[in-house]
């Protein structure tokens, strides 16, 4: 069966080392494994493993930029968000979308600092022809020693029925992506790797292209350094809006590990979402000492072993299983691994359009160094809540809001429901539910409470 699959991959020009890496998972799965990590093999992280962002605080050091290389993993599309290209061509501040912030982010530490920091995006199948053509407007990204991108894999969707390849005459959706795990098979795999370390790239710092959080801090690489850690993942403290997502533990041996939901057992999700338990969830941002990656990849024969993380789909009506891994999970690959406990400003994602319009309003400026901050004062984001019918893509929302967004330094909490659209000197403040049963347009107006504008 295995070989079905692999003159597949093989036709589709995937490296050796990919299709080996989906023939191991693919065992895996045939044999029953279906990637679950259950509480007796766990137990929260220690003390010891995970460091808290203020003991850092005297080791800043501009001067090794020169040895960083920042990834950023933008395959997604924004189709959550009504849009069919790249996510990260969503509009964020003014005229400016998530690559423009990401891209004048390093122009700007190489133009302040005179260090050449390295700028990588991790582009998948639907994404590398946009994302490339967008950055032509930036002539400077094509003066780095390094191309500007490098492509994500793809592995073969299987049928749960039989096991056996999954046909379809759309041949896009024969395919998934692998997952952000395949970060490393794709780095090793272009060439990418061996060429960054040839250059003096040392630290490589990772995270989510919609993760307007994530700059670059020089005292995370400089502890690495000084404390010979060599894998190094950003923590937040979970809160009850975070049980669902995936949290930090650590084996028997006090070894660091990362569990999504798919990996626990079904009759274990009330341990899984105990947050005083499991208190801290992985951000994403990941720093990664590129010499030890490489040795760990050539000690694997290539293949990064990950965990294996078996999603169920169904595609035009036949379920199927996908193959996946988390990038993140390779916290329990990396001898002495360690969590860094990281204030939740460092972690602000894009996945809804609640969280883009947050970002539109006064909650967050845009600072000279083009990093995208909570406004001085503000200490937390507000619970935004659109009604889908009206809000739910991107044209919706810029409709709506194109006039003005309203102030939210003082709203506590904001709802929307109905057809409501926005002008100019619009105020939110405490709690707000705004209700309409037409469409409506408020502008210059103080709202608090609940109003209803039509009953």
């Amino acid at each position: 069966m295995l070989s079905l699959f692999t003159k597949q991959m093989k036709a589709a020009g995937l490296p050796e080392t990919v299709i080996r890496t989906f023939g191991s998972y693919y065992e895996q799965l045939k044999a029953g494994k279906l990637g679950l990590i259950p509480k007796t093999q766990i137990e929260p992280p220690s003390a010891a493993n995970v460091i808290d962002y203020s003991a850092l605080a005297d080791y800043r050091r501009q001067s090794i930029l020169k040895n960083i290389a920042v990834i950023k993993l933008n395959g997604g599309l924004g189709t959550s968000m009504g849009l069919s290209g790249p996510k990260s061509l969503l509009p964020v501040k003014g005229n400016m979308n998530f690559l423009d912030i990401i891209t004048r982010q390093v122009l700007s530490l190489r133009a302040s600092t005179g260090y050449e920091a390295l700028l990588l995006l991790m582009n998948s199948y639907s994404t590398e022809a946009e994302t490339l053509e967008y950055l032509e407007k930036y002539p400077d990204l094509k003066r780095q020693k390094l191309p500007i991108s490098f492509l994500q894999h793809k592995f073969p969707r299987i049928r749960q029925d039989d096991l056996k390849p999954y046909e379809n005459e759309d041949a896009d959706k024969m395919w998934n992506p692998p997952g952000h795990g395949d970060i490393y098979a794709a780095l090793s795999a272009s060439g990418i790797l061996e060429q960054m370390i040839a250059e003096g790239y040392r630290y490589a710092f990772v995270s989510n292209s919609d993760n307007l959080g994530a700059t670059v801090d020089t005292s995370i690489p400089a502890y690495m350094e000084a404390h010979e850690i060599h894998f190094l993942m950003e923590v937040c403290a979970r809160t009850d809006a975070d049980k669902k997502g995936g949290h930090l533990c650590q084996d028997k041996h006090g070894q660091l590990m990362l569990r999504e939901i798919a990996q626990c057992p079904p009759d274990e999700l009330d341990e899984f979402q105990d947050i005083e338990r499991y208190n801290y969830f992985n951000t994403n941002n990941l720093w990664i000492d590129l010499k030890a990656l490489e040795w760990n990849l050539i000690t694997g024969e290539g293949i990064m072993p990950l965990p294996l993380i078996v999603n169920p789909k169904t595609v035009d009506g036949t379920p199927v299983f996908q193959l996946e891994t988390a990038m993140g999970a390779a916290i329990g690959v990396f001898n002495g691994a360690k969590a860094l406990l990281v204030p939740r400003s460092r972690f602000a994602p894009v996945k809804k359009n609640n969280d883009l319009l947050a970002i539109w309003s006064d909650l967050f400026d845009l600072n000279d160094q083009y990093q995208v901050v909570m406004r001085r004062g503000v200490t937390s984001i507000p619970p935004i809540e659109l009604d889908q019918r009206y809000y739910g893509n991107i044209d919706q929302l810029l409709m709506r809001f194109k006039e003005g967004v309203p102030s939210l330094i003082d709203c506590k909490s904001l709802k929307i429901t109905g057809d409501i659209s926005f002008g100019e000197d619009v105020i939110c403040e405490g709690d707000v539910s705004l209700i309409a049963q037409t469409p409506v347009f408020v502008k210059s107006k103080l709202l608090t409470g609940e109003i209803a504008f039509n009953p």
